[in-house]
């Protein structure tokens, strides 16, 4: 009888980054284990009827040839939903579904923020604490997001994320947090999933947007999660006309790229002329496609436990890649960098993860295309 082994991580998000990582996880998972792999859709309690009377609302209130922009781009989203195979059981995210533990062989948390406490305390779905054989959970590249941990979470580390079978994450300082709390020594540090395929893998899944009518305009990609400050929008801008490229801002609801799902934003990394961000994800992708990129720090204010950059910057580290944040002025050599060195680092970091989830899966002599 074939093994089941299910991914928990975050689901219900019409973000690119996770949709992205999910599917990255499950083609990785299945390409060095061999079983069968399904993610365990997760809401909030109230998400699923919430969601149902929103859809109600939809179908009602828009007419067949009106459809807003948040549609269209939800509509992208569950287009590449598709490539991800689900669990026909679900779970909320604070009370697990203990039906799940005899349904699944094994238990990968990750990759993302699937240990980050926004709401006060890690998510207990998150944690595996509905999991009695440790034999069964395995952590892979998961994410606190940030380094400041409440009291809450640390307890929550301490008693269940020291049980699981093998542990990795995606931040130096997670591993050091982690390591500390729990007493143990094994914690690995991995790449993002999302880098762990190739660009050829990606480009299976890449879809170019029908609002690129001329394949080889010049363009700048902007991805922003936090605030564009007037001073740094004016310096980006500055350069694109100076390199007579248009501007294309992908969480711009007035840009028409705003409505792209995660194939499209995968076509405009790799195609770009520079992409500028404060993103991990559109980080990774313009390394992965070689592609000159800027990385902003967060200029919404956000500090403490809600500061988010150790991901970028251990992701940074990693390539030698500090450089890249933007310290008040967009250099013309950015556009000269040579990234032809990543391949090396790649190729270490790639077989790492494998022989990782080997052991993780405790498979023998199993070969696996980097």
């Amino acid at each position: 009888m074939n093994k089941k082994v299910a991914i928990v991580t975050l689901y219900a998000n019409n973000n690119f980054g996770n949709k992205l990582q999910n599917y990255a996880v499950q083609e990785i998972v299945k390409r060095v284990s061999g079983y069968e792999t399904q993610t365990v859709v997760n809401y909030y309690e109230r998400f699923k009827l919430l969601k149902t009377i929103k859809d109600i609302i939809k179908r009602v209130t828009h007419y067949k040839n009106f459809e807003p922009l948040d549609i269209k781009r939800e509509k992208k989203f569950k287009e590449f939903d598709k490539y991800i195979i689900k669990s026909k059981v679900t779970s909320s995210y604070r009370f697990s579904n203990k039906k799940l533990e005899r349904l699944f062989d094994y238990f990968v948390v990750g990759s993302d923020q699937v240990w980050n406490q926004t709401t006060g305390h890690i998510s207990e779905l998150f944690l595996l604490n509905f999991v009695k054989d440790s034999s069964k959970k395995i952590s892979f590249a998961a994410s606190l997001g940030t380094d400041n941990l409440l009291d809450e979470s640390k307890n929550q580390i301490k008693l269940f994320i020291k049980d699981f079978n093998s542990i990795s994450v995606r931040e130096n300082s997670a591993k050091e947090i982690i390591e500390k709390i729990t007493n143990r020594k094994d914690v690995e540090v991995l790449l993002d999933p999302t880098m762990i395929l190739t660009t050829d893998d990606w480009d299976n899944v890449s879809k170019k947007p029908k609002q690129m009518v001329i394949g080889n305009e010049k363009y700048i990609l902007l991805y922003f999660l936090g605030n564009l400050s007037e001073d740094r929008k004016k310096n980006i801008f500055d350069f694109a006309n100076k390199n007579n490229c248009r501007i294309i801002n992908i969480l711009d609801k007035n840009d028409e790229f705003y409505n792209c799902g995660p194939s499209e934003f995968i076509w405009l990394e790799k195609h770009a002329y520079m992409v500028c961000t404060d993103s991990f994800h559109s980080s990774v992708f313009a390394i992965l496609y070689k592609r000159p990129f800027i990385v902003f720090n967060r200029d919404d204010g956000q500090n403490g436990v809600n500061e988010m950059n150790s991901r970028i910057d251990t992701l940074l580290s990693k390539f030698g890649l500090e450089e890249n944040y933007y310290a008040g002025i967009i250099d013309i050599g950015i556009l000269n960098k040579n990234y032809d060195y990543i391949d090396n680092i790649l190729y270490s970091e790639r077989n790492k993860a494998i022989e990782f989830l080997e052991q993780s899966f405790d498979i023998q002599e199993k070969e696996i295309n980097s």
